[in-house]
Formats: C-alpha cells, sequence, structure tokens
C-alpha cells in the first residue's frame, strides 16, 4: 500500500504542475470590448487574496555534489542493462532469421511432458485447429495460469522497488535525474505492459474455462471406456535387412508413426489419410505387428477391394518383415495360404464380411484395416457400417479391437460428419507428403472421341490408363508395332540407334482407327503369342521420353526404341499380371497398358511417367428395368489424382492427362459410391442375415436410395427369402413393414451361398429329381461370367483373319454340340454353359482344350473353385445329400432338363419375357423381338444363343445388355402353364372354373380347382392350370357337399340322406337351418385340409341330414381323435 500511495502522489504532483501551466491565461486589453465584464477599470482593481507564488517558476539553485560509490555502482548497473538490452535484441533478430516457422514448431514434442498423458497425435490436432481457427496459443490449465501471473507480479514488485531505490538515491545531479527519468518511464511502461497482460491472462483463462466446459460435455457424450492402469509398452523386433530399412526411412507415413500409434492406442477407431505413395498399405501393419496387436493368439486383418492387390501386399510386407508366408498371408475368393501361425492377413472385402456371419465379434483379430477406403465399394461400406457396430461391442466386453481406415482420397465427412456411422467423429491422421514429386501436364485440347490415338503419341515407356480390355490390346498392338523388341538388341546399340532417331524428324501421323465404346463386346479379346511372352521392367531414362512423347509416332516400325509393352486388367490371368514385377530385358523401355486395376495399392517399378485418358468404364444399372450396360463417362478428380500418384512411387515423376485444366475441373471431386448405382438385394439378405431386419437404419457411410431398398425387398419376399408384409392395417405401419421383413429359413439358406440370391434359391430347390450337381455347375457358370473368348474382334492381317474364321467355325460347331437336341435344346444357352463346364472337367481343365473350345482358360479354373466351394456350402446346409464334385459327370436326362428349366424359372421369374404379339408386329423394330414386364422397348435373343432360330414364346433370361440393341444373355425357354405354377407371387388369379368343375382331392386333402390367371402388370394371358380352391364360404359349402356325398370319409350313406347334398351351393342355403349349421360347424374348424380326422362337433350336424335309424351306426364308424 505504501508504494501504490508513494506512486499516485508522484502522478498527482506532475499532473498537478501540468494543470497549473495551463490554466495560467493572459487575456490582452485590447479584447476588453468584446469580452462582457472585462474593461479598464479592473486593472486598477487590487486583487482580494494574496496570489500564490508558482514554486516551479524560480529557477532551482542546482548545486552539484560528487557522486557516492554507492550512486556509482548503481549507475553502472543501469548503463550495463541497456547495453544487454541492445545486446539481446540484436541477437534475437539473428535467431528469428533463422528459426522454424509457428506450424513446425508445433509439431515439436517435448519431453518434459512424458507421462503427463498429453500425446503427440492431440498436439498435431490442436496445432491444426490452431491453424485452422487462426487463435492464439492455449493455457494448460487455470492453475498453471494463476502460478504465472504470480510470478509475473513478484518480478514487477521487484523491479518497481529498484527503480525507487535508484531515484531516491540521487535528486542533485542533472545526470542523475536524467536517469531517474529513464527507469521512471521504464517502470512505467513495464508496468502498463504487465497490466495488459494480466488482461490478456484473464481473458485467456475465461475462454480455456468454456472451452473445458466444452469439452468435458463433450466427453460426457462419448462412449466412456474403462480407463485400464498403465501397463507396460509392447515392442515386438522385427528383423529387417538393411536395405529395407534404409528404403523404409524415405517412406513419409514413417515419420508418423509414433502419432498414428497413439491414436490407435487412445481410440477404437482412426482414420487416416495418405496421398500416393506415403506407404500406409505396407507400414501400418508392420507399425501394428510391432506394437503387440499380432499377440496372444490374435491377428491383424488388413481387407483390398481388388484380389492382386491383398496377394501382392502380403508377399511384400512378408519380404520387408522377413517372415515366412505362414505369417504374414492372404485369403481370396477361391485361394489363400492362411495358416494357424498367421499374425498378419490380407484378404478381399467379401472374405471378411462372410466371416463376420459365422463369427460376429471377429474374436481372432485385435485390429482390423480397412484399405483403399475411396473406392467405395459395396462390400467395403458394409464392412464399415458393421465394424462402426462391432468396435464398441468388443470394448464393453472387455475384449478391445481397433479400426483403421485408409485412404489416398477420402471424402472424410462421410465419416466425421456422419453421427448415425460413429457417434464419437473418429481422429484424422494426414500423411501429406507424397514420397516423390509428380510434375502434371494438360493437354491443350481434350480428344473427345480418339483419346487412344492421343495416349498413342504420348506413350514412351509409361504407364498408360485405358478404359476397357479392347482399348488396352489395341493399343499394345500398335505400340509393338511401332516400336517392336527383339532380343538380339543390345544397350549399345538402342543408345546408338537413339541419337540416329532423335536426328531424323521426318515423320508421317499415324492414323488410328476411331473405336465406338458403347458397341464393341465386354468381353476380354484373345491374349496373343506377344502377351504371353511380355514381361515388364525398370528403366531410368533422361528427357528423351518427353521429347519422344510430343512426337508423332511412326508408321512404320523403328526397331531403336525398342518398348516392352505389357497389359494389366482385371480378367488377365495371374501369371500375366505377376509379369508386371519381374525385371526387363535390357535396353528395352517399360509401357504397360492398364485399365483403373492399376489405380489402387500396386507399386510397379520403374514407372516414371503416366498418362491419364480421364475416362473410366464403369457398370450401370437401371434402376427401374435392371438393364446393365458399360458407359465410358469422366473419371473424378481423386481418382485422376491417384493415377498421377502412379508415376511418384518410386523416382519423381511426370503425368501427362490427356485433357485440359478447364475438363478437370469440371470432373466430381469424388466417384459416385458403387451401392448408389447397382441392386442390393445380395447386401439385404446378407444383413437379414445378421439379424438386421430394418435396413433402412443400418449405418451406411453412403446410403443406398429407398427405392433400391424397396426394390430389393420385395425381390427376396418374391423369391420367398423374406416374409411377406401385412396387407391389412395402417398405412405408415405397412409402408414400415415393407422395409424390416424379417428373414425365413428358405432365406437362411440362401444366404449360406456365396452366390446371387435368385441363383441360391436355384440351389435350395436343386436337390429335386437329382438335379443339384448340374445345378451347381450352371450357377458357377452364370456367376463367373464371360467364360467364352470374344472372336468378332478385327483382325491386324489377313492370316490372322483366317485363324479367326477357323476358330469361330469351331467354337460355333462346339455350341451345338453342346447344345444338344430336343429337350435338352430347350434349356438355351445354360445347356451350353453345363456342357462346356463339363466337357472341359472331363478333359482335365487344360489351356490347351481351353484354347481350342473357345473357352476362357481363367474363367474355367474360377469355375471349377466356385463348384468345389458351392458343393461345400450345401453339403453344410442339407449333409444328407452328400453332393460332391464329379469330373466325370454325364449329360442329363430328359427328365431333369425339364426339372432344370423349371429350377431356372422358379429363380429367375422376375425375367421372365414374352414374343411380341400381333399388335406389336406392325412395328418393324419388333421383328423378333421379346416384350419384358418393366420395359416398352424390345429385347432381342443374341445372335450366338442356342435359341436363336427357335424364338420359343416364353422365355427367361440371365440379365440384359445395352450395345447396339437390347440383348438377353443366359436365355433358356419355359412353357407357358409353370408359369402360374412356380410363380403365383406374379400372376393375378381369377375366379376358380366352372368347367371342369371343382373336386376333392383324397390324397392331399385339400378341394382342387382349375383357374385361369394373368402375369404381373402386363397382363399377360396364361392357361388355366390346377391349383387349390382359394379361401372363402364358397371353399367351405364345397367341402359340406363333398362331406355329405362321402367323399371325405368314404361313408356309405349317402343313399339315406334326407336332401340332395348340392342344395349346399344354393343361394339360399344360409337361410336353411340344415346348410346353415353344417356350413358353420364347418368354418369353425378352420382347417379342411386336416379333416381325415374330423372333429366330434359334426357328428351332430352329420346325423341331422340322416334318418335315425342310422345315427348310431355312424357314431360308431365316426373316427376317433
Amino acid at each position: 500500500q505504501m508504494k501504490r500511495r508513494q506512486k499516485l502522489l508522484w502522478s498527482s504532483k506532475v499532473g498537478g504542475k501540468h494543470e497549473e501551466e495551463k490554466t495560467s491565461l493572459t487575456l490582452p486589453m485590447s479584447y476588453g470590448s468584446i469580452l462582457k465584464g472585462l474593461d479598464e477599470s479592473n486593472a486598477l482593481v487590487l486583487p482580494s487574496s494574496k496570489s500564490k507564488k508558482n514554486k516551479s517558476s524560480l529557477p532551482p539553485i542546482s548545486k552539484k555534489k560528487p557522486l557516492t560509490k554507492k550512486q556509482k555502482k548503481e549507475l553502472q548497473k543501469v548503463l550495463e542493462r541497456k547495453e544487454k538490452k541492445a545486446q539481446r535484441a540484436e541477437i534475437l533478430a539473428k535467431l528469428a532469421e533463422v528459426q522454424l516457422p509457428e506450424s513446425e514448431l508445433k509439431l515439436l514434442y517435448t519431453t518434459s511432458k512424458l507421462g503427463t498423458g498429453e500425446k503427440l497425435y492431440q498436439a498435431k490436432r490442436s496445432a491444426d485447429e490452431v491453424k485452422d481457427e487462426d487463435s492464439g496459443p492455449k493455457i494448460s490449465s487455470v492453475s498453471g495460469a494463476n502460478r504465472k501471473r504470480k510470478w509475473e507480479d513478484d518480478d514487477d514488485d521487484d523491479e518497481e522497488q529498484k527503480a525507487e531505490e535508484s531515484s531516491d538515491v540521487d535528486t542533485s545531479s542533472d545526470e542523475d535525474e536524467d536517469e531517474q527519468e529513464d527507469e521512471v518511464n521504464n517502470t512505467t511502461d513495464m508496468s502498463e505492459c504487465k497490466e495488459t497482460s494480466s488482461v490478456c491472462q484473464e481473458t485467456k483463462r475465461e475462454v480455456k474455462v468454456e472451452q473445458d466446459g466444452e469439452k468435458e460435455k463433450k466427453i460426457s457424450d462419448q462412449e466412456k471406456v474403462q480407463k485400464k492402469p498403465s501397463e507396460p509398452a509392447i515392442f515386438i523386433p522385427v528383423d529387417r535387412s538393411p536395405e529395407v530399412q534404409e528404403a523404409r526411412l524415405k517412406l513419409p507415413v514413417l515419420a508418423e508413426e509414433q502419432v498414428i500409434m497413439e491414436a490407435v492406442r487412445e481410440n477404437p477407431s482412426i482414420v487416416i489419410c495418405g496421398e500416393t505413395g506415403s506407404g500406409k498399405t505396407t507400414q501400418v501393419p508392420q507399425f501394428l505387428y510391432e506394437a503387440g496387436y499380432a499377440s496372444d493368439g490374435r491377428m491383424i486383418g488388413i481387407t483390398e477391394p481388388r484380389r492382386v492387390a491383398a496377394v501382392s501386399m502380403s508377399h511384400r510386407v512378408a519380404k520387408e518383415m522377413n517372415l515366412p508366408t505362414q505369417v504374414v498371408s492372404y485369403q481370396i475368393r477361391y485361394e489363400g495360404n492362411v495358416t494357424s501361425d498367421t499374425k498378419i492377413k490380407f484378404m478381399t472385402d467379401g472374405v471378411l464380411l462372410k466371416e463376420i456371419q459365422k463369427d460376429f465379434l471377429l474374436q481372432k483379430y485385435s485390429a482390423i484395416i480397412i484399405d483403399e477406403a475411396h473406392e467405395r465399394s459395396v462390400y467395403t461400406d458394409i464392412l464399415i457400417g458393421l465394424l462402426s457396430r462391432i468396435v464398441p461391442l468388443r470394448n464393453k466386453k472387455g475384449m478391445p479391437m481397433k479400426l483403421l481406415i485408409m485412404s489416398a482420397t477420402l471424402r472424410v465427412e462421410d465419416f466425421t460428419e456422419n453421427q448415425r456411422l460413429f457417434r464419437t467423429p473418429p481422429p484424422v491422421i494426414k500423411v501429406d507428403a507424397r514420397q516423390f514429386p509428380v510434375t502434371i501436364h494438360f493437354n491443350k485440347r481434350t480428344p473427345l472421341e480418339d483419346y487412344t490415338g492421343e495416349a498413342f503419341h504420348k506413350t514412351c515407356g509409361i504407364l498408360v490408363f485405358l478404359t476397357g480390355q479392347a482399348e488396352v490390346h489395341s493399343l499394345c498392338r500398335r505400340l509393338r508395332k511401332a516400336f517392336p523388341f527383339r532380343k538380339g538388341n543390345t544397350e549399345a546399340e538402342t543408345s546408338e540407334a537413339m541419337r540416329k532417331f532423335k536426328k531424323a524428324k521426318q515423320k508421317k501421323t499415324v492414323s488410328l482407327p476411331r473405336i465406338d465404346l458403347d458397341n464393341y463386346s465386354a468381353l476380354p479379346v484373345d491374349e496373343g503369342d506377344e502377351d504371353r511372352e511380355a514381361g515388364i521392367g525398370d528403366e531410368e531414362d533422361g528427357d528423351s521420353d518427353l521429347d519422344l512423347g510430343d512426337d508423332p509416332a511412326d508408321e512404320k516400325a523403328d526397331g531403336s526404341i525398342p518398348l516392352y509393352v505389357l497389359p494389366l486388367y482385371s480378367l488377365l490371368a495371374p501369371e500375366q499380371q505377376a509379369k508386371v514385377f519381374r525385371p526387363p530385358p535390357p535396353g528395352t523401355r517399360l509401357c504397360i497398358i492398364a485399365t483403373n486395376v492399376a489405380e489402387t495399392s500396386l507399386t510397379i517399378p520403374g514407372i516414371k511417367y503416366v498418362v491419364d485418358c480421364g475416362r473410366v468404364k464403369k457398370r450401370f444399372y437401371d434402376k427401374v428395368t435392371g438393364v446393365s450396360s458399360f458407359k465410358v463417362t469422366w473419371t473424378s478428380q481423386a481418382s485422376a489424382n491417384q493415377r498421377a500418384g502412379r508415376a511418384g512411387r518410386t523416382e519423381p515423376g511426370h503425368c501427362y492427362r490427356l485433357y485440359s485444366s478447364a475438363v478437370f475441373g469440371d470432373f466430381t471431386l469424388f466417384s459416385e459410391a458403387e451401392i448408389t448405382r447397382r441392386p442390393v438385394e445380395d447386401l439385404v439378405l446378407q444383413m437379414k442375415d445378421l439379424n438386421i431386419e430394418k435396413v433402412v437404419n443400418f449405418p451406411f457411410p453412403t446410403p443406398p436410395s429407398t427405392e433400391a431398398l424397396v426394390a430389393a425387398e420385395q425381390l427376396l419376399v418374391s423369391l420367398g427369402a423374406l416374409e411377406e408384409p401385412p396387407c391389412t392395417g395402417r398405412l405408415k405401419d405397412m409402408q414400415r413393414a415393407k422395409l424390416s421383413c424379417p428373414i425365413t429359413p428358405l432365406g437362411r439358406a440362401m444366404a449360406s451361398f456365396p452366390v446371387a440370391p435368385r441363383y441360391a434359391k436355384m440351389l435350395a430347390l436343386g436337390k429335386q429329381q437329382d438335379c443339384l450337381p448340374y445345378v451347381i455347375a450352371v450357377v458357377a457358370a452364370m456367376t463367373v461370367r464371360e467364360i467364352f473368348e470374344d472372336l468378332d474382334r478385327p483382325a491386324r492381317s489377313e492370316d490372322e483373319s483366317s485363324k479367326l474364321n477357323q476358330r469361330r467355325a469351331r467354337l460355333t460347331q462346339m455350341r451345338r454340340l453342346w447344345a444338344g437336341q430336343g429337350a435338352s435344346l430347350l434349356l438355351g444357352d445354360l445347356m451350353i454353359m453345363l456342357g462346356a463346364v463339363g466337357a472341359c472337367e472331363f478333359a482335365g481343365c487344360t489351356p490347351r482344350f481351353c484354347e481350342n473350345s473357345g473357352l476362357r482358360y481363367k474363367a474355367m479354373v474360377e469355375i471349377r473353385k466356385l463348384r468345389g466351394q458351392l458343393t461345400n456350402a450345401v453339403n453344410a446346409v442339407c449333409p444328407e445329400v452328400g453332393v460332391f464334385v464329379d469330373p466325370k459327370m454325364t449329360p442329363p436326362t430328359e427328365h431333369q432338363v425339364v426339372c432344370l428349366r423349371q429350377i431356372v424359372l422358379a429363380g429367375l421369374g422376375d425375367h421372365l419375357a414374352r414374343r411380341a404379339q400381333g399388335e406389336d408386329l406392325v412395328d418393324p423394330k419388333w421383328k423378333n423381338a421379346y416384350k419384358t414386364p418393366l420395359m416398352d422397348e424390345p429385347v432381342f435373343i443374341h445372335p450366338n444363343s442356342a435359341l436363336f432360330k427357335t424364338l420359343p414364346e416364353f422365355v427367361v433370361y440371365q440379365e440384359i445388355m445395352e450395345t447396339s440393341k437390347m440383348y438377353m444373355r443366359g436365355v433358356s425357354a419355359v412353357e407357358a402353364e409353370w408359369v402360374p405354377q412356380f410363380l403365383p407371387q406374379y400372376c393375378h388369379f381369377g375366379s376358380p372354373l366352372e368347367s371342369p368343375s371343382p373336386w376333392f382331392c383324397s390324397s392331399t386333402g385339400t378341394i382342387r380347382c382349375h383357374r385361369s390367371s394373368t402375369f404381373f402388370r402386363v397382363g399377360w394371358q396364361l392357361p388355366a392350370v390346377e391349383m387349390e380352391y382359394p379361401e372363402g364360404l364358397e371353399r367351405y359349402r364345397l367341402f359340406a357337399k363333398f362331406l355329405l356325398e362321402g367323399q371325405v370319409l368314404l361313408f356309405k350313406h349317402s343313399s339315406h340322406l334326407l336332401s340332395n347334398p348340392s342344395i349346399m351351393l344354393k343361394t339360399w342355403a344360409n337361410i336353411n337351418v340344415l346348410t346353415l349349421l353344417l356350413i358353420w360347424l364347418v368354418v369353425l374348424s378352420s382347417n379342411c385340409t386336416m379333416f381325415f380326422s374330423p372333429p366330434p362337433v359334426l357328428l351332430t350336424a352329420y346325423c341331422q341330414w340322416l334318418p335315425e335309424s342310422v345315427h348310431q351306426e355312424v357314431a360308431k364308424s365316426w373316427p376317433p381323435l
């Protein structure tokens, strides 16, 4: 208080001095006429009181005294402090020049915070938030802020005390006064600064308190996991080679290992966004392995969207970790090397989904990694939705499991902002750096049609992205022709020829054919000898690649620049795909022509340049008609960046985009999720099997449309896999019931088969007439698709044309042989598939037989594996069948062929087509055409079909493909009278026919009749068929009539009846006492099918129709209970 008083007194003195100086005002007398109350007489008036003398106006008498030793020391200290301040400012200025940016300083982690609970990934996230929100630094806690303020106040007091002492020491000298004023000014400035800082500290403390309150509120909403006591860190040593370790250190993701592992330990689910080439696919599983997540008998599971990626990544990780394939294994649909010692398991999405059906909690896994989530495949979305529920359930049961979602280009908002998916938004860890930079080059113009020709001009030993197999093989052949590779080439000859080629500038532009991308078959083309002998390699070349890419190619062959050209697409044989990872012959330049299969995690060595056509071929389904078609569309910006990243995996690269930057700006940011553009009945069935009845409430990352879910449930109800929703009740309840139909026992059996629901229904019905082996073979062939080679491609030369004609004739002959004659021919394309599978198995499924017969060897091997898988599944569902894969399977008999056609009709009932009738034939476009229930346009049988010339009235088809026309694939003929028998759910039945009249069937205990019907909403008239009499009062009248006539109990008392039984059918029967009593008792029994032993209550009503003399005899012969 004393110090504060002195300070106030001093300030008041200074303030009073200034006031006196300001108030001393003199007015000249010339203004007396202007100012009121002032005149010349006032000058003679004496003041009423004695005026105060201003002491400050008197000059002070200065007496200089010599400085004492103490004053000299204090003065010396002041000068030294000033000098230190000047030097400190220079040092800080120099340090500022070399200091790290603030954004990088926030990423550093101090060892003083070890054990305090603060994690590096939290610090990084807070730094990102500060950067985004432009907020100031935060104080660690309120108590820490108070302590800091206390320390600063103490420092202020000490400085003020020193300043006052120095001011009291010397008051006589002018120099000392100057020093005193300097010290006082400094003290005042410092006090003002400290007061300002204290206000800032209080403000920050209030902000921090509010933030802490929000944080506590947020934590209360989160799922609270019980905190376990601290455990020692686990580290599993891995013996890597020095070369591998050196390569790992160059990967950007390795610098984020601590961030990732801390986030994994503290959170049940995390999202990792790493650019292409960051190494996340290979390194994150190794991080988890070293942290002990593969110990205690549990595994680390990694899902990949493609089989090629799963197999190649397992080999790559095993090689890097120096572990055998028994420890780092893979599992895809038909093969795998998983053992009991497996610790890291790579697999496809469908494999993990099947494991969830068997073990919903996935108890043998400690961590699941969903890789390449940006592709948004159907199974990826389903897995993420299921795992978002499995992970919290595991945590509640004390068996924690971690979920890591990894992607190069991920729409993070689908996860962080989807409250149905994750109640607590998972932390997002970004690995910002690509391993090597990629330079992007846009075209000045965008070719709309001949982009394959533009790719031909740009190709110079790089990776080229096209849309389909036909384009891939076409460009491969042209590149091999323009830049042939001969095994005798040497590096010296190649370099010499390169120099000669650079000097030669007289070149002609090659004329490339324009390809109608919507008018060629989706079947894979033949793999020529060049494809079988091709390999892949790595060659580092210089700027000559850029020069060559800009020059037009020569039409003539030029061996000076040999290209080692390879195709790469999903239907390519595995041994052909594996060649892209092997080194090339010396003196050649690598060139890979690929579809979007090369966008994923595959790292192809030596790829430095990428040519991106900007297109992608996708399969589109019509939501109403179900028609599928392949269309070439623009890709997304995310996919384009993913393709560009292929060039920066092993060294800096370049990406040439065959479109302009303006076109790129019009691309969608992300690819459309597959689940939104395809039917979802198979997914709905699998989810119903997991007891998820309300699929509409499932936490999809991107939910399918409600129309697609309703159509899927309607199809499953018609197949018998789901129970029918109620037809009566409130409208809202009926609408809800349509999307929550429970699964039936048949549906559970169908869900156990790894095929589409339509094919699963065929398998469930296949054990009749010993047809199950044939149904399995047909379903396997229909599931694999594309089992025949496409021989309709244009030939390069006359020799090739003659060879293609011979192969076409051979294939046509084999198809006729497999189709058979008579009843077998009516099975149509399915009979050809069955014959092809049987003949291939009989011959041992060799590549030579497949080539001679026009079959695709890879497809036939896949059919063989699927047959074995389906056989095991059928035996698991129905062990008494005992079916097995017979390599010497005999052709089906005529009766079995009829049964097969009926089974196919029951499974593909909604794919029924009828030949165009008279009124449609007026239009020429309906010639030889068929009409379907959901389409107004005509559809046709493909010319390669076995039924192309037969043209049955009714057919069922596997699918409709839209090319130049709407063509039906997988066609089989059916009979019109089968439709109401096997597809009653699609038919509208009329009243029972009077002729022939209804009758009682003693074998089934039911009343039978004939009824006519129409098919579905199109109203196709179907022939009348025999079936059970419909429910209603008329049915009970008929039963009472047959009971009186003795047809039900076979009584011999019909001759003693008091009235004719036919009166039961009269309109006035309801008012007759005898008929009314009998009808009422029959209705009361409410089950006409169980009247092999009718209840005794009917005995009384029956005796009313007989005389009393035969009552006792009837009672004795009445069946007992």
